[in-house]
């Protein structure tokens, strides 16, 4: 593997470089379809969760904080608070229950 690292860069720098360049090339008038519209208007958002869920559950020592925090940040996010204030909870929750379960176990 070592061997041919660069050729692995290459041809990764060709896949990411052709993802990007096709859709522009191909597609020259607009969009129309409402359905389709819609579905690249989620896009970004569904990355986005489907990169950080599984990191929110494993970040921490316990599953148990991690979910807690998600529980919390979601409420929160819900109901209109600020990205400053949903991560201030999340941390505050991860961090009181990491100690209570430290003392408890």
């Amino acid at each position: 593997m070592n061997d041919n690292i660069y050729l692995y860069i290459l041809v990764m720098a060709g896949v990411t470089y052709l993802i990007r360049m096709l859709p522009l090339t191909l597609i020259k008038k607009e969009i129309k379809n409402t359905y389709i519209k819609s579905f690249l208007y989620y896009v970004p958002y569904v990355t986005l969760s489907v990169m950080i869920f599984p990191a929110i559950l494993t970040a921490t020592a316990s599953a148990w904080s991690g979910a807690a925090a998600l529980v919390a940040a979601t409420v929160l996010a819900y109901r209109g608070k600020s990205l400053f204030q949903v991560s201030t909870a999340a941390c505050a929750v991860v961090f009181v229950l990491e100690w209570a379960l430290e003392f408890l176990l």
